[in-house]
């Protein structure tokens, strides 16, 4: 339905006017689309065909909406979207239309939920025994961004095997594609079933049944390698430590990294450094999805330090926190702190606390009594996520907290300064600490380490190269590690689902015309320059949006230009720039390229390079026609210059783009073979000249 920008009024779709005010309707833009790597989650009711037969349709549509509401809740609590209901089935998706990072174990997260869901319906309604179905499957999808009404959300293989995969389920039991259990297996539990023909599918589709989740949702097990290059990082924590200890002073120290940094393993170190220092050190964690409450990663920190389990029935755990509170704080304050933290916990419903400052300082008061018997550290996991009560009362502890050593760790991805701009500004001892990406040579040590199936010199390759792909990132290691130990092999064609799904959950969370920009940047490449998104974007806009995404250090400009009067730009990271590049859908992408090889041939550009990059451009954008010229100057360029194999390889990708009966391909294929050869005797040359020293013909060393 067209929306006025004039006045917001909905209009038919046939009006061209607006209805209210009279303005002109613009046209509708298409809506965008993108490939993307999804999670599809594929649940079905059994039997529901013959309950529905002996059933009044007024009971079973009433039976359907309790089933669809509850499905729905539990998927879109995980931060899932329902795409659809298929009769008794539901479809979900995650990932779409904005990634997570961690979709395919949210989503199996989900199936558990919907499980429990269902049981509990029926438990509260009696008569019922609904059972399920559920499957869940990851691949890659065709993803429009903001579908029109009875549009797809998704289209893609993906979709068709979670059907597939749901009729071999287990009544009230989930299976999962082979690439779900790749990306969730380290956090939960599978059996594997025999695999199966599916209709449509060339091989058997192998599948799991999901048991039960290992662990709380985002506690990865630590891979066990030794810990690369973070010694200056905790040094200056140990710092901070000893000076809340020594001082008695409240330290809050904020470590700020992307997604797979090394953060929590930082972390981890960190607290078991302060228990073997005669320490207390507990952790909560904030969650996107299904917190317990405002004060979530807090409230576990008290459970932790009062001895409170999740499973402890409401009445023990109340009687835990009153006995605690009791034996810290005195009578005279008991009733008070209790009170306040039982409605803090979610013990108290139905009470209400007077106002935030009263619960702040019962709050103040029950960790200056705990610290008192033992220093404290309280480490807050992916603070990004936590809500604005959380943040607030985590500055506030850090200003008013009196004579207690208590240490406050604050683990965060940069988007919380995002939300709360001036974060830690103004408190007297706060201290912010940046995770940078491995060096070079650290990256390999621990890619050593991770390569378990690899020895001597072939690790030494092996590490070397997926360094090169993870670009500093411990987790991108580890992925890719398990990768190549698994198939012995180097990924060279295409990244793991998950490291892909964190790369692209990173530039979700972009403002929407950065991320747009960024991605038209990917399609030039590596490097790229202003002039090339100028195309499509005014010079207002990219001198807008180029800064932003530099201060987010995804791009930085370079000093140089290789294209003289143009500002010349790199991607940070090369898997950034990949995994933005394959959001594309192949039109788009095309389009794109051939935009960028006019501006280049525009620019005049020459050299094997500049022209090499030409042909690519017209290549990729499906214009063979226009890139073999371009192919067959680069190789000549190369031979000129003694780069034989360039050469040979420039001229191989020419006979790529010429018909088989093209009259070119032999004498292509004749120089090809030569440079080839030349290639190959090249080093054999030069050491014959160096036994006969200096040419006689040039009087230079070859």
């Amino acid at each position: 339905m067209p929306v006025c920008a004039a006045c917001q009024q909905d209009n038919p779709d046939i009006a061209r006017f607006c209805l209210t005010c009279g303005a002109r309707i613009a046209p509708a833009a298409p809506a965008q689309e993108e490939r993307r790597v999804i999670t599809a989650i594929f649940v079905d009711l059994v039997g529901s065909t013959s309950r529905a037969e002996m059933s009044d349709p007024e009971d079973v549509r009433a039976m359907l909406s309790l089933y669809y509401d509850r499905v729905r809740a539990d998927i879109e609590s995980f931060g899932g979207v329902v795409e659809k209901f298929i009769g008794d089935a539901v479809l979900g998706l995650f990932g779409a239309p904005t990634a997570h990072g961690d979709d395919p174990e949210r989503a199996v997260r989900a199936a558990f939920a919907v499980l429990d869901g269902v049981a509990d319906i029926n438990t509260r309604n009696a008569g019922l025994d609904l059972q399920t179905r559920i499957a869940v499957n990851t691949g890659e999808a065709l993803v429009t961004m903001a579908p029109e009404p009875g549009q797809p959300l998704a289209v893609g293989d993906v979709l068709n095997t979670a059907s597939r995969l749901q009729n071999h389920a287990p009544v009230d039991g989930i299976v999962v594609g082979e690439e779900t259990f790749a990306c969730t297996r380290d956090s939960v539990q599978y059996e594997q079933i025999p695999a199966f023909t599916a209709k449509g599918k060339a091989e058997p589709v192998r599948a799991w049944r999901a048991i039960a989740a290992l662990h709380a949702p985002r506690d990865r097990a630590q891979s066990g390698v030794p810990l690369v290059a973070r010694e200056r990082e905790l040094r200056m924590l140990r710092q901070s430590w000893d000076r809340a200890v020594l001082d008695r002073s409240l330290q809050l120290v904020t470590v700020f990294g992307p997604s797979g940094i090394g953060k929590t393993r930082l972390g981890a170190e960190f607290m078991t450094l302060v228990s073997e220092a005669g320490g207390r050190a507990v952790r909560g964690r904030s969650l996107p999805y299904r917190d317990s409450g405002p004060y979530g990663a807090f409230a576990a920190q008290v459970k932790q330090l009062i001895g409170i389990f999740e499973n402890d029935p409401p009445a023990v755990s109340a009687e835990k926190l009153g006995n605690a509170i009791a034996g810290l704080v005195g009578p005279d304050a008991a009733s008070n702190v209790t009170r306040d933290l039982s409605l803090l916990l979610g013990f108290d419903a139905a009470g209400e606390v007077a106002d935030r400052e009263s619960l702040f300082f019962s709050v103040r008061c029950f960790l200056e009594a705990v610290a008192a018997t033992q220093p404290l550290l309280l480490v807050f996991e992916d603070l990004h996520w936590g809500d604005q009560a959380l943040l607030d009362l985590i500055e506030l502890l850090a200003g008013r907290l009196r004579d207690a050593p208590v240490f406050l760790l604050a683990l965060a991805r940069p988007e919380l300064l995002d939300v709360r701009q001036r974060w830690g500004s103004g408190l007297p001892s706060y201290l912010a600490l940046s995770l940078e990406p491995l060096a070079d040579t650290d990256a390999r040590r621990l890619a050593g380490f991770l390569l378990v199936s690899f020895a001597g010199s072939q690790r030494e390759r092996q590490a070397a190269e997926i360094a090169a792909t993870a670009e500093g990132n411990p987790l991108f290691l580890e992925q890719l590690a398990a990768t190549v130990n698994e198939q012995s092999v180097t990924p060279r064609t295409a990244l793991p689902t998950n490291i892909r799904g964190i790369v692209t959950a990173r530039l979700d969370a972009l403002p929407a015309d950065e991320r747009a920009v960024l991605v038209d940047a990917a399609v030039v490449g590596r490097v790229f320059w202003r002039g090339a998104l100028a195309k499509t974007w005014d010079d207002e806009a990219l001198s807008r949006l180029l800064p932003a995404l530099e201060g987010r250090d995804l791009i930085h400009r370079e000093l140089r230009s290789m294209i003289d009067g143009e500002q010349q730009y790199a991607f940070k990271h090369g898997m950034i720039r990949d995994v933005a590049y394959e959001t594309l859908p192949r039109k788009r992408r095309a389009e794109r390229h051939e935009s960028i090889a006019r501006y280049f041939e525009e620019r005049k550009l020459t050299g094997t390079e500049a022209v090499a990059a030409m042909a690519r451009q017209w290549r990729d954008a499906g214009r063979p026609d226009r890139a073999v010229d371009y192919l067959i100057e680069a190789a000549g360029q190369a031979e000129r210059g003694w780069a034989k194999d360039s050469a040979a390889l420039f001229y191989g990708q020419a006979l790529t783009c010429l018909a088989e009966d093209d009259p070119r391909c032999r004498t292509i294929r004749v120089r090809a073979a030569m440079a080839a050869a030349a290639a190959l005797h090249i080093a054999d040359v030069r050491d014959l000249l160096r036994q006969s020293g200096p040419s006689s013909a040039t009087g230079r060393p070859v």
